[in-house]
Formats: structure tokens, sequence, C-alpha cells
């Protein structure tokens, strides 16, 4: 199905998230809680998990896009050692297992996947890319481990959002991640932060009716662009 290029991809957003995928072959399914913010998911054993990667045994690269979304770093390397070429899956939306790991937040299955030769930039059929994936959720230490891999800062989704309009999307001031994400984009060296979304609004516009945090675009001018250390 083909979207108007002036869709609001952000109100999208707040109102389907539960259809972003999560799965290799499923719909996310976690439910939101007053504040928007997803609810703690039913923690499993171990034998569970031990059962779920048997049972893909013989589906390598659609086992390693479920290990990286699961946080399972050492069936990642154990994959990766077997079959280096695994760190290119993708599933039938093109997200990658680096795309899985930054929006979990799993720094260190993102890690191993970028040592193996993971694209640090690779695009979903949307145009996303993992630090639109770690943005959306206010993930900082994913964000900053990808952009000290290379990661593009000023990447547009097809609908024309960059990290940073994603990251300056957010009504919450319960999570201190999102304040900082926002510190972390607008002290990139190379930002452009005035680019304008298909709907023709900037990060900035964006953050000034949506985020607590809007006053922080005024670092732009003055910032340096050192990263903080991982």
């Amino acid at each position: 199905m083909e979207l108007p290029d002036d869709l609001n991809q952000l109100e999208l957003l707040n109102t389907h998230s539960h259809l972003i995928p999560r799965g290799a072959s499923s719909l996310w399914t976690g439910s939101k809680d007053e504040e928007g913010e997803m609810e703690d998911e039913e923690v499993k054993s171990e034998e569970w998990y031990l059962q779920k990667e048997e049972s893909l045994k013989d589906k390598p690269a659609e086992l390693i896009l479920w290990a990286a979304e699961n946080n399972r770093a050492s069936t990642v390397r154990r994959l990766l050692a077997a079959e280096a070429s695994l760190v290119h899956s993708s599933d039938e939306d093109a997200y990658t297992p680096l795309h899985r790991a930054a929006y979990g937040n799993h720094v260190d299955v993102a890690a191993a996947l970028l040592a193996a030769g993971s694209k640090v930039n690779p695009r979903t059929v949307d145009g996303w890319t993992p630090l639109h994936s770690a943005c959306r959720w206010g993930h900082v230490a994913m964000a900053t481990l990808l952009l000290h891999h290379g990661a593009g800062v000023n990447a547009q989704t097809n609908g024309g959002l960059t990290p940073l309009h994603l990251a300056a999307s957010h009504s919450s001031s319960s999570k201190s991640e999102w304040r900082h994400t926002l510190e972390l984009l607008l002290c990139q060296r190379h930002l452009k932060a005035g680019l304008r979304s298909n709907s023709g609004e900037s990060a900035n516009e964006l953050a000034r009716r949506s985020s607590p945090y809007h006053f922080l675009f005024e670092m732009v001018e003055d910032c340096s662009g050192v990263l903080p250390s991982l």
C-alpha cells in the first residue's frame, strides 16, 4: 500500500506503533501505559529461549534476527562465527539484525554485529536506519554506539524524518533518555537541524509543540560536536 507524501508519519507512529515489526514474522505486541512507554515484557525463562533457538536452528537467517531482537548476544556471536554473511540478513521489511538490536537497545549485540561487518546505515523499506530506530525509543547508549561507527545523523526516512525528528517527537519528560538523546544528536558537528519532513516540519518546530526539551535546540550553534564516551 502506498502512502501519500504529506502523511504525518509522527502522528501515525503515535497511533499505530503497535504495528511496528518486532519479530521475524510478527507484529509489535507491546501495550502502552498512560505516558506512551512500552510496558515491561513478560519475563521468559532460559528454557523458553533455548527451545526457541532449537526450533530455528535450521533457519539461521531467521534465528539471527530473532536473537538480535531478544538480546541473545552469545547466540549472535556463535552464528556469525559459523557464517559471517548472516550479519546482512533481513526480514520482509528489510529490518536487519542491527535494526532489531537498535530498537531493543541491545548494545552488546549491536557491537558484535558491527564488529562482524554489519553496515551501520542499512535501510528498511520505509527508509529507516538503525539510528532512526534507536532515536525513536530514546536509546542514547545505542545512538552513541551507532554514531561512533559512522551512522548518518541526517539520514531521512521515506517521509523525510531524521533521527532528530524522532527524538524530538516525545511529549513525556519522565525518561531522562529522551533529553540525553536530543543532546547527543544536537552536539553532532555535521547535524543539519533544519531539515524538514515531507509534511514541511523541522525537528525544532516539532519539538516546540511536542517536547519539554525544545529549549535544547538553542545548543546547536555553540555545540562542539564531541561525542560522549561509551
